[in-house]
């Protein structure tokens, strides 16, 4: 009976031995990461998901195998930093940027935890983000839409559309540091066309209608909005907006355009942000991202909405019509 005892007491101890150990033993880390943006998670939405999508090329599943902690400025990207911080004593492996201000919020508080930019409308080196294209160096690469060079192109697909056109409004946002370079590109467009570019300040959305209306009272012809959180967060708002104040608009994602704008001229964003999870399944996998390049842009697409220019009484050129990669109708 002793003997029984005994040796069922040892059994029970080695039973527990090997339960504790098993305990002690931990499965794979899944990655934590952090997505810091410019506006809401509606406003956001479309580009969240084709960052997810890519997610799921490089075997990655939200809630499954890597987690994501957002953080949104809801409009007030003073907030920014704070937010960033907040990502920063989360101990995230690594953080998205999606919007300019987030990118450099995110820069700001941290130069070690590695920054994937989702789809930077800024000139990335003429603003100080990175060293270069090829070697950003520090702890930030991304995907760049190259904006700043496609100004002169947009307001010569204005004028072809409104050949009398002399003076283009174009939207401005202090708080935006991707629009020095790009203002300075478009001005240096609109002298060699001759045409005149007043600014319109817009730092929140309720500066939108005040903005159109100062455009018309200026007696513009048209309007440009750069690609702007603020701006490519509200669609449907602006290009209703364009059409109260009967306004021909140029814009730079596809998005805006379906949702009525008259023309876009730009790379697919959504595509970016999918593109942007290769950097981010490399980094995690232990590259270092300021010796990942900076992917850029290959493809630009014209998107028209006919439907918008007969509603503004303008007839587009067929040999525009002829470029479109898509006419809305």
């Amino acid at each position: 009976m002793q003997r029984h005892s005994r040796r069922r007491l040892l059994q029970g101890l080695a039973l527990a031995g090997f339960s504790l150990l098993s305990g002690c033993e931990k499965g794979p880390k899944v990655p934590r990461i952090g997505f810091l943006a410019v506006g809401s998670r509606e406003g956001r939405a479309f580009l969240i998901e084709g960052f997810l999508q890519g997610l799921r090329e490089h075997g990655y599943v939200e809630g499954r195998n890597i987690v994501i902690e957002y953080r949104f400025s809801a409009d007030r990207n003073d907030r920014l930093p704070e937010l960033a911080a907040e990502l920063v004593a989360r101990k995230v492996d690594l953080i998205v940027a999606s919007g300019s201000p987030a990118s450099f919020a995110a820069k700001q508080v941290t130069d070690t935890i590695p920054i994937v930019m989702g789809s930077l409308n800024a000139d990335p080196v003429a603003t100080g983000l990175i060293a270069s294209l090829a070697r950003p160096g520090g702890n930030i690469t991304g995907i760049t839409e190259m904006a700043p060079q496609l100004s002169g192109k947009r307001l010569q697909l204005l004028k072809e559309t409104e050949p009398s056109l002399s003076r283009v409004a174009v939207f401005s946002n202090p708080l935006n540091p991707a629009y020095g370079p790009i203002l300075r590109d478009l001005e240096a467009a609109a002298q060699t066309m001759g045409m005149e570019l007043p600014r319109l300040e817009v730092r929140v959305p309720e500066d939108f209608e005040g903005a159109f209306e100062a455009a018309t009272r200026q007696r513009a012809g048209a309007l440009v909005a750069p690609g702007d959180p603020l701006v490519t967060n509200r669609p449907r708002m602006f290009a209703d907006l364009a059409l109260k104040y009967r306004l021909p608009t140029m814009v730079e994602n596809k998005e805006m355009a379906i949702a009525g704008a008259l023309l876009s001229l730009g790379p697919n964003i959504v595509d970016s942000y999918r593109r942007s999870a290769t950097h981010v399944d490399k980094i995690l996998k232990g590259a270092k991202p300021g010796d990942l390049p900076m992917e850029q842009p290959t493809k630009f697409d014209l998107f028209i909405n006919l439907k918008t220019a007969k509603a503004l009484g303008l007839t587009i050129p067929p040999s525009l019509l002829q470029r479109a990669d898509q006419v809305i109708e």
